[in-house]
């Protein structure tokens, strides 16, 4: 948590015969009681300085109504299990443990075999294997989009990485570094060319006014599809693993 000192400790908070798990996470830095619905950790109350956790559940118990709308929104959480579906830029691909395939027949400890990601070793490994494997797609597709979009502009970047923003899926730093959420290794092509084109034209222009978006129509054209498919269905890749 930032600037409080404190974790989050779960509730419950009941409307009327429902019970939801909450988490309460006091902030130095907050102004006002907040509700927010995270897609991977669900709902979560912010204590402002000053404010006592009864008076904070009140508050999440009074907006109750809210509370069930939003959680019962959210998408199914998808585990990295075998059986599972996830997609794989934008295509639906099963999950299939192979323990015993023979090593002369993997390329690796995860490959992609037509519509079907096959992860080898032991099962318990299965969730660490296959989430280090679309880390390491990720940043590869990153790298190569990222490379070819900075040459249409002329421009380059310092470094690139990959990690697991809560809210963001790219940010260029003002020192021309790139970074790009890993889930959008799950997205499609479209949507990941979008978001690389976005960073990349911020290499140039470190705002959003006109001509970052006439730089961001030069290498997306039909930049408005990918961000409707964002703002649609964005938070759905965070309940994959």
């Amino acid at each position: 948590m930032k600037g409080a000192g404190h974790r989050a400790e779960p509730a419950v908070v009941t409307h009327g015969e429902q019970r939801f798990v909450i988490s309460v996470r006091p902030s130095a830095r907050a102004r006002r009681l907040a509700l927010k619905i995270d897609p991977r950790r669900g709902a979560e109350l912010v204590l402002p300085r000053g404010v006592s956790r009864r008076r904070g559940l009140a508050f999440a118990a009074e907006h109750g109504a809210w509370l069930a709308a939003r959680l019962a929104a959210l998408p199914e959480a998808v585990p990295f299990a075998d059986g599972a579906t996830i997609p794989y830029l934008g295509q639906p691909h099963r999950i299939c443990h192979l323990p015993h395939t023979p090593p002369k027949r993997r390329p690796g400890p995860v490959w992609r075999q037509d519509d079907t990601i096959c992860v080898s070793g032991r099962l318990p490994h299965l969730a660490r294997r296959l989430s280090d494997w679309l880390r390491h797609a990720a940043r590869q597709e990153a790298v190569s989009r990222a490379e070819a979009a900075a040459r249409r502009l002329g421009a380059s970047f310092q470094r690139l990485s990959v990690r697991d923003p809560r809210t963001r899926w790219g940010s260029c730093s003002a020192k021309g570094s790139l970074s790009f959420s890993w889930r959008l290794i799950m997205a499609p092509d479209a949507v990941f060319d979008y978001v690389v084109a976005h960073e990349v034209a911020h290499l140039h222009e470190l705002n959003h006014g006109a001509r970052f978006w006439d730089l961001v129509d030069q290498l997306v054209p039909d930049s408005a599809a990918p961000r409707d498919w964002l703002s649609q269905h964005g938070a759905a890749l965070h309940r994959y693993g």
